[in-house]
């Protein structure tokens, strides 16, 4: 992962922050990672007292049976007792729980705790029926709709370890979590919307059901009603507003610390998901921890992540973090353009006073080119919004810029991943002495001792690209492991480097401890025996004025092996032509970075594919690019895109 020194000096001065007279040193913040990091059985007990414990833990920390650290072992408490019960046994029953937005059915709901524990417990209730228990797993295939969030609750009310899959996903996506978590019930829906198009679900259900070698024992579906479906409904379903009509509610279910909450499948390397598996205890106290002092937001406010149940986002920061942290949290079925316009953000920000936000950069991206000069901001009233959260992926310095100038609140990058559950890297914002560093995901969070490593396990200093790794063990709130498969978990995390976990990610660190992600380790491309960073030349190709958003990639060349090539997305309004943008991008990157970086080629695309969640499919352009065979990744936002791409490579190549 070697650059040359002069190449890490470039990337620095690119990364440089602006000067803020108004942000100052927070010694707080400092103070408190030495204590996580040197007296973390006290610090986390502390935090651990945050929360609302049936019998609160005597071991703060233990090994299990592989060595791997566990956390609170011997305490007991349940998820949804933390999210709704003790609200409303505190007096704040009739506080707004959950807000349901959805331009793209023109409906909206509210939900107080009160109304929201009715429902939950009366489903929790009708699981029992059904004779799902403590320890089952449950599969939640669902949209964006309030009724999601309570199945979740529903099985966390119980003790029955949910999956959600992300709604829309293909059969064979369904049958691999089938077959490795064996649910005893799939709860689903009868469509989810994309912008205009319904999307039926129970024909994929009973495809998935159909191919599964592990029989679900109970499919329970909620009927949304947005047309006649009764031709696609199966034998055997279970009505889900009948399953709550006619159940008793049922109280919460005492579960060890260590007891699975969820599992959540992520991308592996052998094309194969892997399930990770997050506890109770260390979740709640990390997801208290974080939203008091990462996200610094008030018990009362209203916080909104925009992002599908079906991702670690969803998981922490639409569901569990709000509403252990009794605050109301926004389930918003729609896109950030096209639902009707790009102004649908400032819309709910302004309609529900949303304190914080945390969405993936890619969206703002698409908003700037819908709105580069933001007239729509303009409309709206956004005087109660104090701070935009970004991650998913590096959020590029023309996007902050953009932001900064139109918005005027701070945007606060951040990094971590589905095996944290929480911010790895990060601002402690719960006071006014964070200072941003635009394009770094911000210093290590307490709990997370973060090391940049050589090949060889050595640490490097500041300004040397390198591998990021944590020295174990974990803080709370990090995976339990991998589905019934230990022997995955610990070649994918534990063994490159004995004692920590490997991140995947490279990583620079400046002298100031501020930390800037340079992509996954497959991101750097080697041309000509040159290592050189993709993420470093998209910076540069994004701060060109004409664009929108961009990806670099490196493809086979015979001479050199790898080769850098840029697509970008134009702004909206943009009349430059393709032949000179492609002159000014090729010029300036010579510039910035050298004759080594060797950047000749320059395709406009009218989108780039994305995941679901809005990240840039880099391996799916590098490969249409060179020609070779591909899957259609299962998480792809919409296939069309494949056959745009491969069109303009033809003309671009012709």
């Amino acid at each position: 992962m070697k650059q040359s020194q002069q190449n890490i000096k470039r990337l620095l001065r690119h990364y440089a922050p602006r000067n803020d007279k108004n942000i100052k040193t927070n010694m707080d913040t400092d103070i408190l990672f030495k204590q996580s990091i040197e007296d973390k059985e006290n610090f986390w007990k502390e935090q651990a007292q945050e929360i609302s414990w049936f019998e609160f833990p005597k071991t703060i920390i233990s090994s299990d049976e592989n060595q791997y650290n566990q956390w609170f072992p011997d305490g007991k408490l349940n998820m949804c007792y933390l999210c709704i019960d003790k609200h409303i046994e505190d007096g704040f029953g009739d506080q707004v729980a959950v807000i349901y937005d959805s331009p793209v059915t023109n409906q909206k709901q509210t939900h107080t705790f009160n109304e929201a524990k009715e429902e939950i417990s009366k489903l929790a209730g009708g699981l029992i029926s059904l004779g799902l228990q403590k320890g089952d797993t449950a599969v939640i295939y669902m949209p964006m709709i309030p009724q999601t969030l309570f199945s979740m609750l529903a099985c966390a009310r119980i003790g029955v370890i949910h999956n959600v899959v992300f709604g829309g996903f293909a059969p064979h996506e369904l049958v691999v979590r089938i077959d490795d978590c064996k649910p005893k019930a799939l709860i689903t829906a009868t469509a989810g919307v994309e912008i205009a198009k319904r999307i039926p679900y129970l024909p994929l259900v009973e495809k998935a059901i159909e191919l599964a070698q592990d029989k679900v024992d109970h499919i329970i579906v909620y009927n949304r009603k947005l047309v006649d479906n009764q031709h696609e409904m199966f034998e055997g379903l279970v009505d889900y507003e009948e399953l709550v009509q006619n159940s008793k509610p049922v109280d919460c279910v005492s579960v060890e610390s260590t007891h699975p909450l969820y599992l959540l499948y992520t991308s592996g390397t052998t094309g194969k998901p892997k399930g990770v598996a997050r506890d109770t205890g260390g979740y709640a106290t990390a997801l208290k921890f974080s939203m008091k002092y990462i996200y610094g937001i008030e018990q009362g406010e209203t916080f909104w992540a925009a992002s599908d149940f079906g991702w670690a986002v969803g998981h922490s920061y639409t569901v569990y973090g709000p509403l252990i942290n009794r605050n109301s949290t926004i389930i918003f079925e729609g896109k950030p353009i096209m639902t009707p316009d790009a102004g649908t953000f400032w819309r709910i920000i302004s309609e529900y006073k949303v304190a914080a936000m945390f969405t993936a950069p890619t969206a703002i991206r698409a908003i700037k080119k819908e709105d580069p000069n933001g007239e729509l901001i303009k409309k709206y009233d956004l005087s109660h919004f104090k701070k935009q959260f970004l991650a998913g992926e590096r959020c590029d310095v023309a996007t902050l810029d953009w932001f900064a100038e139109h918005v005027g609140v701070p945007a606060i990058d951040h990094w971590w991943q589905t095996e944290s559950g929480s911010p790895m890297l990060g601002l402690m914002t719960f006071n006014d002495g964070y200072k941003i560093k635009r394009a770094s995901a911000g210093k290590p969070i307490p709990g997370y001792d973060i090391k940049i490593f050589d090949e060889n396990g050595y640490e490097l200093d500041a300004h040397h690209e390198g591998y990021l790794v944590i020295k174990l063990p974990l803080p709370p709130g990090s995976l339990l492991g991998i589905w019934n498969d230990y022997d995955r978990f610990e070649k994918s995390y534990l063994s490159q480097y004995k004692g920590y976990y490997f991140s995947g990610d490279g990583a620079i660190k400046d002298e100031d401890g501020y930390i800037f992600i340079t992509g996954r380790v497959d991101d750097v491309i080697n041309v000509a025996g040159h290592r050189l960073s993709t993420s470093e030349m998209e910076e540069i190709v994004s701060s060109h004025p004409d664009v929108a958003e961009c990806a670099v990639v490196g493809i086979d060349d015979e001479l050199k092996g790898q080769i850098p090539f840029a697509t970008v997305v134009l702004k909206n309004g943009s009349s430059i032509s393709e032949e000179n943008i492609e002159k000014d991008i090729v010029k300036t990157v010579r510039e910035k970075i050298g004759a080594v970086a060797c950047l000749k080629n320059v395709m406009v695309v009218k989108r780039l594919p994305k995941t679901r969640s809005g990240k840039i499919l880099r391996k799916l352009i590098r490969t249409l690019l060179d020609g070779k065979e591909f899957q259609i990744p299962s998480t792809i936002d919409d296939e069309k895109i494949i056959e745009e791409i491969q069109e303009k490579i033809g003309k671009y190549r012709a």
